[in-house]
This record gives C-alpha cells, structure tokens and sequence, in this order.
C-alpha cells in the first residue's frame, strides 16, 4: 500500500479487509435487488427515468442494463451477466444470484480465517464436477418434437409475463421457429420479424405466417383488401430522376423544350407500363398484383397503378425486401428488364389496416413462408415493450433447445442434484481445505431453489430439506411452486436450456473467484493527476 502511494500520493488505496468486504457486499447488494425477480412468482421491478418514462419488467437483462450502477464490483457482475443474455439469451438473473451465493457462502469461510486461494481451489474442483455432472443430466431429444419445445418456450416466458399471457405465446413462439427452421441450415431468428400495434388487449397478439409492412399505398384510388396475390417485389426506380453528372440541355423553341420533357418521362412510363404488361399476362380471373418497391413511386406512376387496379408500395426496408422472398417466394429484381411471371410470389391475401394515422399493410396465407411476423398488440407502451422483451427470450429458449438437442429439468432439479452429487461424491475425492470450497459450491447451487421457495411464500430450509430427501429417494424432483412440495418436472414440462445452464456454471464461479482474490483496490488511475 505503501509502495503505491510513494508512486502517486493522490492514489486510493483499500487494503485487503477492505476490499474485500467491498466486492462481498456489491455482490450480496446486487443479489438482494435480483433475487425477488426470479421464477414465475417473482416480483416485477419498476424502472423510471430521468424524463419520468416508465419501464415494468422482472427481466434480468432489461434490469442490469438499465439501472445505473455506481458500484465498480457490481458492474463488473452486471457486464457477466448481460453477456450471458448475448450469448444465450436468457439466465442473467440465475448469473447474478449464483454469483452472489458463491460469495455469501466464501464470506463464512473467510470469518473463520480461511485463506481466499483455498476456496478458490474448491469453486475450480467443484466447477468442473458439476460441468461433467451436467452432461450425465441432461435429456437428449428430437429436433420434431412439438411438445418439449412447447414446454421449454412455456419455462422461459412464465418467468417474465403472467401465466395466461404466457400459455398463449408459447404456442406462438414455437410456431414462429418451426416455421423459419430450414434442415441442415443455421437458424436465423432474424427472419421473424417482430411487429408491435399499440391497438387493443395484449391476448390479441398473434402469428401470422406472412409479412407485416409498417406502411401503406399513397394512392387513394388503390384497393384496400385483395385476395389471390402475385407478389412482385423490386428494387427499380419508377420516378422521374434527376441526372447523377452535372449536365446542360440547350433547345431554341418551346416545341423541343417539351419534347426533352416528354422524353425524361417517357423513361420513367416505360418502365410501369411493363409491370402494367406482367400483371396482365399472368392475371387471370380473381387474381391481384401488388408491387412492393424498395425504391420510390412517383404520383403519375402510382395513378398509372392504381388505374390497373394494382396495389403498389414504395420505399420498403431493405431487411422486409429479404423477408418477403422467404415469405412468399419468387425473387427481387433489380431492372425492369429482368420482370418475367418466374419472379413473382404469391399471397392469399394483403390488406390494409389503419390505425390512428399509422397504415399496416398485412400480406397473408402464403404457401411456403420460411419467414414469418409475430404482431404485439397491448394498450400501453410499457405492456408492449415487456412482451417484446419475453417473446425475444421465448425465440432464443426455442432456437437453444434445437441447436443442442437436449434439455435440462428445470423447477430447481438440476441444482439440487449437482449440490448432492458434490457433498457425497466430489468432495470424497479432495483432501484438505479445499472440501470446504466444495462445500460453499454445493451450498450456493443450492441458493436458487431457496430463492425459488421464498418468492413463492414457502419457509426456504423446510422446502429444501423435503427436496434432498425426496432425491436422496432416487428421483429426480424439483419445487412446486404451487403447493411447496416436491415434483417431477418431466411430468410437470418444466425445462430449461441445457446451453443456459452451461454457460452459467462457466462463467459465475469465474468471476466469484477473481473477486475473492482481490487483496487492494487502487483509484490511481491517470484521471488521478489533475
């Protein structure tokens, strides 16, 4: 300490008691804010800003990556956590509690004079224990079965939304992933695009297996609701243009000024009336055409349209250009000369909802869509953003489950079993003090069930006690949270990811241990010299 402060007289400087009973605290502050959010029956936290807008959500992510942490220790866990939602898209909240029972339990140990090196030791043993003890754990399955996706979206969204809202968008959520799943390729949950309407009740949410266009035609005369649609999508300017170089015409009368100005649009009209030509060569009766433009559609181009009875939309977003390919079919050209009936997709049904001022255009009932539009709707701005919250969590629960091919019990059974296998088996294997870093992991894995019970209104060590019992029987159980007694998550359809559970015993005990061996904290950063 001395040393440092001979270097830079400005520098704060914590000694080792210090410092660590900094990083302990951060870590159990951090934890006592996070700890009530967890599982179904967790609470929800309100987030205001500084303009006094309001945020509900019990979204672990959501939480950390907007409140305003001053604590460095805590941010430092918060980042953990937030890159575990990166990569895995869910399980911040189990990092943050996980964390924060490893210190608790090491808070113990280090009372009694225990050396920080040697229950480290113990976090590293039992770590790679669990992690082996994971892979006996876990449940293989096939990537066709409806029902345990269905049950896995189930887990991970009631732990954000209410339970009714829940049920009704796993079916929408697993619907959405099958419907995008290509065999032998990556998923892309790009291709589900996420609409929010702030129109009616949140239950109305719904897939739709299609496309949804936050915009409608800007001709008055085009029709609003069309049935059996070929699809033309286009990447072609039809408005007049302006030359790209710097460029001069010179005429001597009126007559040629005219002529040079019948000729610039004449470019422009050439190029309509040969969609005008597509749509009448492949429309028989009660057929449509819609033409969806990634570019512009000038005023004398959209009444040429609008005579033919076609629909047309300009100024598309690029990432709706590539979601309509996948939806409908056919494929985006880029010059008029490339439009043939081979290009074109196909829709059952577009038409156009208004609301308020906004314009949706719905393109629906397509034959292949390997691209698809989960609509939100809910009657307040923060109802919205929390279902856009869940339903991201809900797509990336399903997507994790077929990129693994296995589950895990979830309702605190892989926790409970972990924390058995570590008391009756790893530990008989270590000598010396490092049993007691084996100890202290076995006993904060145990922490989530605890937490789990205590945010359902259940005495925490009795619940506990009833469910090591219970397995110490042979079965695998976790916690009802309805009753406080143990069950059978397969029978129950409570699972979680296996990449989730993974990645949280990766990376928790990691971080534990680098704070458990902070000795001094220095502020003697360059910011110091002023």
């Amino acid at each position: 300490m001395t040393s440092v402060k001979t270097l830079n007289p400005k520098a704060e400087v914590m000694g080792r008691g210090a410092a660590l009973f900094m990083n302990i605290n951060a870590a159990k502050g951090l934890h006592d804010v996070m700890k009530t959010n967890l599982g179904p029956k967790g609470t929800i936290k309100m987030l205001v800003g500084g303009a006094g807008d309001i945020k509900l959500t019990k979204d672990g992510n959501v939480l950390l990556r907007e409140m305003q942490i001053q604590n460095p220790t805590a941010v430092m866990i918060a980042r953990t956590a937030v890159a575990q939602d990166d990569i895995t898209g869910d399980g911040t909240t189990s990092t943050v509690l996980f964390i924060g029972e490893l210190m608790k339990q090491a808070e113990r140990y280090l009372g009694e004079g225990l050396h920080p090196r040697v229950i480290v030791e113990g976090f590293e043993t039992a770590k790679k224990a669990t992690l082996q003890f994971l892979e006996t754990f876990r449940d293989k399955i096939e990537a066709t079965d409806r029902e345990i996706l269905l049950c896995v979206a189930r887990t991970s969204l009631r732990t954000k939304l209410y339970q009714d809202l829940a049920d009704q968008l796993t079916e929408i959520v697993v619907d959405a992933v099958l419907t995008i799943r290509k065999e032998d390729e990556p998923l892309d949950l790009y291709m589900v695009e996420i609409m929010h309407m702030k129109h009616k009740m949140d239950k109305d949410t719904r897939l739709i297996k299609g496309l949804v266009l936050d915009h409608g035609a800007r001709h008055p005369d085009m029709p609003k609701h069309m049935e059996n649609c070929h699809i033309l999508t286009c990447n072609i300017s039809l408005e007049y243009e302006k030359s790209e170089v710097n460029s001069g015409f010179f005429y001597s009368s009126a007559d040629q000024r005219e002529k040079l100005v019948a000729a610039e649009r004449q470019v422009t009209d050439d190029r309509v009336q040969k969609v005008i030509d597509l749509k009448r060569q492949v429309c028989k009766d009660g057929e449509t055409f819609v033409v969806i433009n990634q570019k512009g559609i000038d005023p004398l181009s959209l009444d040429l349209l609008a005579k033919e009875g076609i629909l047309g939309l300009r100024r598309a977003k690029k990432r709706n250009m590539e979601r309509l390919s996948l939806a409908c079919g056919g494929f985006a050209i880029n010059s008029a000369e490339e439009l043939s009936p081979d290009c074109l997709g196909y829709a059952g049904k577009v038409y156009e909802h208004v609301l308020g001022e906004d314009k949706y255009t719905f393109v629906e009932d397509v034959r292949n869509p390997t691209s698809c539009t989960i609509l939100i709707k809910g009657p307040a701005d923060h109802t919205l953003a929390q279902i856009k919250d869940a339903i991201r969590d809900g797509l990336r629960a399903v997507k994790n489950t077929l990129d693994d091919g296995a589950t895990v019990l979830g309702a605190g059974a892989f926790e409970v079993a972990a924390a058995h296998n570590l008391m009756e088996n790893t530990r008989k294997t270590v000598e010396g003090r490092a049993k007691l870093g084996i100890e202290a992991f076995a006993q904060a894995l145990l922490g989530i069930p605890k937490i789990l019970a205590e945010n359902s209104g259940y005495d925490a060590q009795e619940t506990i006690i009833k469910l090591q019992e219970e397995y110490e029987r042979g079965s695998k159980v976790g916690l009802d949270i309805s009753t406080g007694e143990p069950l059978d998550p397969q029978m129950a359809g409570i699972f979680d990811n296996y990449l989730v559970k993974k990645q949280v015993i990766q990376s928790a005990p990691v971080i534990a241990s680098q704070l458990l061996l902070v000795d001094e904290v220095m502020r003697a950063g360059v910011g110091m010299r002023k």
